[in-house]
């Protein structure tokens, strides 16, 4: 509890800032093979923190070892999930898209041939180009440079065109490459109705922040992955807004500070709850072993004064001791727990000066030591008690 009382705003900073990493690393990994990777970590690293709390040498030991080598085997393994991740934490994704075409006439085009294609019941993949490059995620095709239109993209998603079963990617409104390969996703829970399109979708999302739009032949649905996420789209008019909306940032500015800040606690509260709970535990365990600084204000203690000399001044004095620890121990010391005496034997008439050493102070225990004093020295005026200086 002294821990608890005794927390400063760094600490309230400490515990939000991991919070927060806490949270998007859940929301990074959650759908993919790793997550599962992530929770055991979870749950490996508590049982370590347990038997370093209760002082369990060789467990303790054993997973020292373990750790090390299985920091190693988890970034082999996962290599493509921590790619990702670190490419999400790249600051200039928060910046928006990338610069598109000023005229919107070309996201309506492409509204009205995905749905004319899914009409006709002809399966189509198409990759809307953001932030990252996705020329290193996808393979094969052929480059291609033309217009967004509904005869471009009808004649290369018709069931005829050798390009038919590969994916189209636009970048700043114009067709660049056709007949893609994209990776597929290995996320679990995958609705089972979905074929190769969808899931290649997914795949995609999952890596960069591209969107993916999937045309369906068997159900004749439009639908947009993005970040791992897919969104059924109802019309042509529906695609169009959200495509216009987001490529030009037009949403972001219609929403008031107030209305984005409720959104941004209200939205998953559950899993922001969650993180900062399990921040705030294992910052409790972990804090009481960091080292700890407190200073504190100690009255200084006379001694041994001879009985024909009275102090005129500093009737008082007071010494500021500053103790370092574990915080568990440090944390803990107050003022009237330490003893600060000075010995007076030797005063005399007038102005002498005493210093005060470590030797002179006695701390509650041994956990804790003294690092600084201040001051190292004290000027006292004596005088004889009957008034005679």
């Amino acid at each position: 509890m002294s821990i608890i009382s005794d927390i400063r705003f760094k600490d309230v900073l400490d515990i939000l800032f991991l919070s927060i990493f806490a949270y998007h690393l859940y929301l990074w990994f959650y759908g993919t093979k790793a997550f599962k990777a992530l929770v055991g970590l979870l749950a490996l690293g508590a049982i370590y923190t347990a038997a370093q709390l209760w002082h369990l040498f060789l467990t303790t030991w054993m997973f020292q070892i373990f750790w090390q080598v299985l920091i190693i085997l988890l970034i082999i393994l996962f290599q493509s999930e921590i790619r990702q991740v670190l490419e999400r934490m790249n600051p200039f994704r928060a910046i928006g898209w990338k610069k598109l075409s000023n005229s919107p006439e070309w996201i309506e085009k492409l509204s009205r041939a995905c749905f004319l294609l899914a009409k006709r019941q002809c399966g189509a993949l198409i990759i809307l180009e953001r932030m990252d490059r996705v020329d290193e995620l996808i393979t094969g095709g052929t480059n291609l440079e033309g217009e967004t239109n509904s005869e471009v993209l009808m004649s290369i998603f018709q069931k005829g065109s050798p390009l038919h079963d590969g994916a189209v990617l636009i970048r700043d409104g114009k067709v660049i490459r056709v007949a893609a390969y994209l990776p597929l996703s290995s996320a679990e829970g995958l609705p089972p109705a979905w074929g190769t399109r969808h899931r290649a979708a997914v795949g995609l999302s999952e890596r960069c922040d591209a969107w993916v739009v999937a045309v369906s032949e068997e159900r004749s649905e439009v639908s947009l992955a993005r970040s791992g996420q897919v969104k059924r789209l109802d019309d042509e008019n529906a695609m169009t807004a959200l495509l216009a909306e987001s490529l030009h940032a037009v949403a972001g500015n219609q929403k008031s500070l107030f209305d984005r800040s409720r959104s941004f606690v209200i939205n998953r509260w559950p899993v922001k709850l969650g993180a900062l709970a399990l921040v705030s535990i294992l910052w409790l365990a972990f804090a009481g072993q960091q080292d700890f600084e407190v200073t504190l204000q100690v009255p200084v203690q006379i001694k041994n004064l001879p009985e024909k000399i009275e102090i005129i001044q500093p009737r008082n004095p007071r010494v500021s001791i500053t103790v370092r620890g574990l915080r568990k121990d440090a944390s803990t010391v107050q003022p009237g727990e330490v003893d600060a005496r000075l010995d007076l034997a030797l005063a005399g008439y007038g102005w002498k000066r005493f210093r005060i050493s470590r030797d002179q102070i006695i701390l509650p225990n041994q956990q804790v030591d003294i690092v600084r004093i201040d001051p190292t020295e004290f000027s006292f005026e004596f005088k004889q008690k009957d008034g005679r200086q």
